[in-house]
């Protein structure tokens, strides 16, 4: 099971312009995009593969008003331990360390040890 990342959007309708598109395609990628109450502030439960597919999107659609959103999701691959590194590193057909430390922004020591590991070298 991956773990949920809750991530907290302040001003997320007010700082994005075309946000009905954003919402919909976050909430297809099976995310849980909520309100906080009554106040402006949202919040965003998504694991890290759908944090990808949203960074990906915003990227794709190159809005400028979404670019907070990108940086503030990305701040979320500097919290991903060994363990899910080596399982996210599992799933690609293959790996180099430069496309493992592109995917996740980890460190190169980090790559490494993954790579090494997946490899069966310790």
């Amino acid at each position: 099971m991956e773990i949920i990342n809750t991530i907290s959007l302040p001003s997320f309708v007010r700082r994005s312009i075309k946000t009905q598109t954003l919402k919909l395609y976050i909430r297809q990628q099976g995310c849980q995009l909520s309100r906080i109450g009554r106040s402006r502030n949202w919040q965003l439960k998504a694991n890290f593969t759908q944090l990808q597919a949203i960074v990906a999107f915003i990227e794709q659609e190159n809005e400028t008003s979404w670019l907070w959103l990108e940086k503030r999701l990305k701040k979320e691959y500097q919290h991903l331990n060994h363990e899910s590194l080596v399982k996210l590193a599992s799933r690609f057909n293959t790996l180099t360390i430069a496309a493992l430390m592109a995917q996740t922004d980890c460190t190169l020591a980090q790559a490494r040890k993954v790579l090494d590991e997946l490899e069966g070298i310790d």
